[in-house]
C-alpha cells in the first residue's frame, strides 16, 4: 500500500488529508484553525482593504493538521506512516510574504511581528489597488505582452501590486527582506529545510499567474520594466528568482527536521506547490472540455487546454500559463472576489442569523421562481476579479420594494453570482476555449442545493459535484502520487492518477427549461448594469427603463 498527504492552506485554516494512492480514498484528516487576528485574518480598523496573516499559523498549522490526520489514519487497517510516498500543498494566491536571507519569515523576528507590512499579504488584500493600475497602464504604454497571457489587467489581489505597496507604505519592512516568496513555494520550503532564500524552489502556477513570469521573455519582468515603477523594484528582482518549474517537478525532499516532526520516512519528494484552486482542479478530474468552478467565500474558475494547440489570449482573465495545472496543458484561471462572502455578508452582517439562519433562507428562497421578487443584483461587493478586473466596484441591489423579504434578496445575491459565473464562461468560449462540463466543489457545492439549481439553470448546463469534501487537498496527494512515481506506488501518468484518485458524486443538478429561458432573459437585464456600471466601452444600456422591465418581467412570472 502507498499513500500520500495533501495540505490545503485556506483562508481560516489549514487541512490536511492522508489518501490511500490506489483509489483516492481518504484515510485521515485534521484541521488547524489559524488562532490570529480574526478567524486567522490580521485586519486594521481604518482600513477595510488590508488583509495579512502570520506566518507563525501556517507553520503551527502544518505540524498540527499533518500529524493530526496521521494520528486518525493510524487507526485505518493497512495504513503505516512509512508508506507514506510524498505530500503535495497548495495555498492561497496571491499570498507574498517577505522572508529573510535564511528564508524566515521577517514577521517571526521579534523586530518586526508588530509590523503588519512584515506579515503575509493574503490573497485579498486589496490594498494596492493603486499600484495594480499603474502596473497595468505602465504595461500597456512599455512592455504590453507581459498582460496579454492576464487578460490584459494587472490586479490588487496579485504579486507585484502588493510587494510595491509595502515599498510605499513600509519602505523598512522593503528594505529589511532579502527576498519575497508566494505561501505556495514557503511551505514546500519549510518541509524540505530550505535556509537560503536564493534556494527557494518557485512554480509556474504563482510564478506565471500572478508575477507576470514567463520563458517567452526570460522569466519575471526584466529589470527596465520594473525600474519605470520604482528602481527598488528592479534591484529586488535579483534577489527573486530565474526560473519557475511546472507542476510534477519536485520542490524539495523531506528534510530530517520535519521528518521527525511528522512521523514520516526522510527524503519523500515534496511536488510542487501551487495554488488551491489549481490542484483543486485536479481533484475534481480537470481534462479538456471541463471547466472546475471551487466555490467558497470567492470562486476560482479552472480549465485546461492541450499546448499543442495556440491559444488565444482572453481579456478580462487572471492568466494562461504553460504548465501551471497539468504538464502539457495550459492552465486557464478565472474568478469571482467574493460569493459565498456575499451570502454570509447579507444573512450575517445584515441579518444577524448564523447556519441556521442560512439553511432557513434557503428553504424560503426555494419555494420563489425565478424573477418572482423583482430583484436584479450585482455581485461585486469585493470587487470584479474576472471579466472586469476591478476591485474598485461594488455590489448594487435594484428592484426592492416595501414587501421585499430577506430570502427574496437572498436568492437575488445567489443569482448575481451566478450571472457573473455565466459571464466569465461566455468570456472564455468566445475565445475558443470549450466548456462541455462543469464540476463543483467546495463547502456551498456540496451543501446548498438552492445555489446548485440555480446555477445549472442560469448557466443552461448540469453542475456536477466533485466527489471529494477536500477536492484542493486531494489534487495535492495526486500531485505527491504522480510526484513521487509508479515506482514508489504512485503514478507515471497524470491521466491515470485522476481516473484512480478523483470521481464525481452520483448527484447533478439538470438545468429546467422554464428557468432556463427566464434567467436568460434576466441575465441579459444583468449585463445591461454589469457593463453600464463596470464602464465597458460601447454599452448601450437602456438604464432608465431597467425599472419597469424588471417589473415587466415580474408581472409575467407571476401570471404564467
Amino acid at each position: 500500500m502507498a499513500f500520500t498527504i495533501g495540505v490545503d492552506y485556506g483562508t481560516n485554516s489549514v487541512r490536511a488529508i492522508v489518501v490511500d494512492c490506489a483509489d483516492g480514498r481518504t484515510v485521515g484528516t485534521s484541521v488547524f484553525n489559524y488562532p490570529s487576528g480574526d478567524h486567522g485574518v490580521l485586519l486594521h480598523p481604518k482600513d477595510p482593504h488590508l488583509a495579512r496573516q502570520h506566518p507563525g499559523d501556517y507553520i503551527t498549522g502544518l505540524e498540527a493538521s499533518v500529524t493530526g490526520a496521521l494520528t486518525q489514519a493510524g487507526a485505518v487497517e493497512g495504513f503505516s506512516a512509512a508508506h507514506v510516498i510524498g505530500i503535495g500543498v497548495d495555498t492561497t494566491g496571491s499570498t507574498p510574504l517577505p522572508v529573510d536571507a535564511q528564508a524566515r519569515p521577517l514577521a517571526l523576528d521579534a523586530r518586526w511581528e508588530q509590523n503588519l507590512a512584515a506579515h503575509a499579504w493574503l490573497w485579498k488584500d486589496h490594498t494596492s489597488a493603486e499600484e495594480a493600475a499603474a502596473i497595468t497602464a505602465t504595461a500597456q504604454t512599455h512592455a504590453p505582452h507581459l498582460l496579454a497571457p492576464i487578460g490584459g489587467t494587472y490586479s490588487s489581489e496579485w504579486w507585484w501590486s502588493k510587494i510595491w505597496r509595502c515599498l510605499k507604505d513600509a519602505p523598512d519592512v522593503f528594505d529589511a527582506a532579502a527576498s519575497w516568496v508566494e505561501l505556495a513555494d514557503f511551505v514546500p520550503a519549510v518541509l524540505a529545510g530550505v535556509t537560503d532564500s536564493t534556494k527557494i524552489v518557485r512554480g509556474i502556477c504563482a510564478a506565471g499567474h500572478k508575477a507576470m513570469y514567463s520563458d517567452v521573455w526570460g522569466g519575471l519582468p526584466d529589470k527596465a520594466f520594473l525600474a519605470r515603477l520604482d528602481p527598488k523594484l528592479a534591484s529586488l528582482r535579483d534577489r527573486l528568482y530565474d526560473s519557475a518549474l511546472p507542476t510534477g517537478t519536485p520542490a524539495g525532499h523531506l528534510c530530517a527536521e520535519w521528518a521527525v516532526r511528522l512521523g514520516l520516512p526522510e527524503g519523500i519528494p515534496i511536488a510542487m506547490g501551487a495554488f488551491d484552486a489549481h490542484y483543486a482542479a485536479i481533484g475534481a478530474g480537470v481534462t479538456t472540455g471541463t471547466w472546475v468552478k471551487i466555490i467558497g467565500t470567492s470562486t476560482c474558475d479552472c480549465a485546461v487546454a492541450p499546448s499543442t494547440t495556440p491559444i488565444a489570449d482572453i481579456p478580462g482573465i487572471c492568466g494562461i500559463v504553460n504548465g501551471s495545472i497539468l504538464p502539457g496543458y495550459y492552465g486557464i484561471e478565472a474568478g469571482q472576489s467574493a460569493v459565498g462572502d456575499i451570502l454570509r455578508w447579507w444573512v450575517e452582517e445584515v441579518c444577524k442569523g448564523d447556519d441556521m439562519e442560512h439553511a432557513h433562507l434557503s428553504v424560503e428562497a426555494s419555494h420563489l421562481r425565478p424573477a418572482e421578487s423583482g430583484l436584479l443584483a450585482l455581485d461585486w461587493n469585493n470587487g470584479n476579479r474576472t471579466i472586469l478586473v476591478d476591485p474598485r466596484l461594488t455590489g448594487l441591489l435594484l428592484g426592492q420594494t416595501l414587501h421585499t423579504t430577506r430570502a427574496e434578496v437572498y436568492r437575488a445575491l445567489i443569482e448575481a453570482t451566478a450571472f457573473g459565473a455565466r459571464a466569465i464562461i461566455e468570456r472564455v468560449r468566445e475565445y475558443g476555449v470549450s466548456v462541455d462540463r462543469v464540476v463543483c466543489c467546495g463547502g456551498i457545492a456540496e451543501k446548498n442545493a438552492l445555489f446548485m439549481q440555480i446555477y445549472a439553470d442560469v448557466i443552461g448546463q448540469p453542475m456536477l459535484i466533485a466527489g471529494s469534501p477536500q477536492t484542493p487537498a486531494l489534487g495535492s496527494a495526486v500531485a505527491a502520487a504522480v510526484t513521487a512515481g509508479a515506482a514508489a506506488g504512485g503514478y507515471d501518468d497524470w491521466q491515470v492518477a485522476q481516473d484512480r484518485m478523483t470521481s464525481v458524486t452520483l448527484e447533478r443538478y439538470e438545468p429546467r427549461p422554464d428557468a432556463v429561458a427566464v434567467y436568460t432573459r434576466l441575465y441579459a437585464l444583468y449585463r445591461e448594469l454589469h457593463d453600464t456600471f463596470g464602464g465597458v466601452p460601447g454599452t448601450t444600456a437602456n438604464i432608465p427603463t431597467m425599472m419597469k422591465r424588471l417589473l415587466a418581467l415580474r408581472h409575467e412570472t407571476m401570471a404564467s
